[in-house]
């Protein structure tokens, strides 16, 4: 963030780009929206705390963990507007089209979605359903700890997409606006401090307090991965690109959870 700017333009924009709730955006330039990745984990912690007490009480109430974990899987697709999901979907019919890369940016800017995207989605969707059940068959606590784990990783997932020198693949749109706004510092930085947080809040679990930190960290760095594919297949990023990157953050994260041992 740049000296002067107010924090609170940064936060508005990260709360009115990637959520439904309804906040004054009053800057729309670049030092803003970078400012709006490295609080974009806060909303990830509004949006998966809201989730989380969904599923937690569907899971009280005696709707089971299955019926619990399409709730807490629900909300935050609806709080988002399924941004992320479209965005996910429309990067696999890019990078399934094995087309050049103006072409599959192209396929990617199409309102329909293709066969590549329909699985992908199905296929993340399902893995995160199941992650969450298993979550909260162990409880409703350890369920809404692993929303709010995944929610607010996947969105430190989104600074790391925006450091420089990552270039955007389009000249406009939301990759061209946030593209290169954050530098590796302040995206480790970020990445670290909520993972400490992480940590902390699940302290009552003991040496398996680990596993929420642990998997935020591992969470992200499958994110890289695609990160990385992207960037060398569509010359950097898009807002789709972003949205995958925080789906594909997500369920890592959760499949971490659901692998990682209990006493780690």
């Amino acid at each position: 963030m740049r000296p002067g700017l107010p924090p609170l333009h940064g936060l508005r924009f990260a709360f009115g780009t990637l959520s439904v709730l309804r906040v004054r955006v009053d800057r729309w330039d670049r030092p803003t929206a970078g400012a709006a990745m490295l609080w974009a984990p806060l909303v990830g912690l509004v949006l998966g705390a809201t989730a989380a007490a969904c599923g937690a009480a569907v899971s009280l109430l005696g709707g089971g963990p299955l019926t619990a974990a399409v709730a807490a899987v629900a909300v935050p697709a609806w709080l988002t507007r399924g941004l992320h999901l479209d965005g996910l979907a429309d990067v696999a019919d890019g990078l399934g089209s094995g087309k050049p890369a103006e072409d599959a940016l192209r396929i990617m800017k199409q309102s329909d979605i293709g066969p590549f995207g329909v699985v992908t989605l199905v296929l993340v969707l399902l893995g995160q359903v199941a992650a969450l059940a298993q979550a909260y068959g162990t409880g409703a606590w350890r369920g809404a700890l692993a929303v709010v784990t995944a929610a607010v990783a996947a969105r430190c997932a989104l600074a790391w997409g925006c450091r420089r020198p990552v270039p955007p693949a389009r000249p406009s749109g939301l990759g061209a606006a946030v593209a290169g706004t954050v530098n590796t510092p302040a995206a480790a930085a970020v990445t670290a401090g909520w993972a400490l947080l992480l940590g902390a809040a699940a302290f009552t679990h003991g040496p398996a307090a680990a596993r929420y930190p642990v998997a935020l960290l591992l969470g992200v760095g499958c994110g890289l991965l695609l990160l990385r594919r992207c960037v060398r297949r569509f010359g950097g990023i898009t807002g789709d690109v972003l949205g995958a990157l925080a789906e594909t953050t997500a369920t890592a994260t959760l499949l971490a959870l659901t692998l990682l041992p209990r006493t780690a």
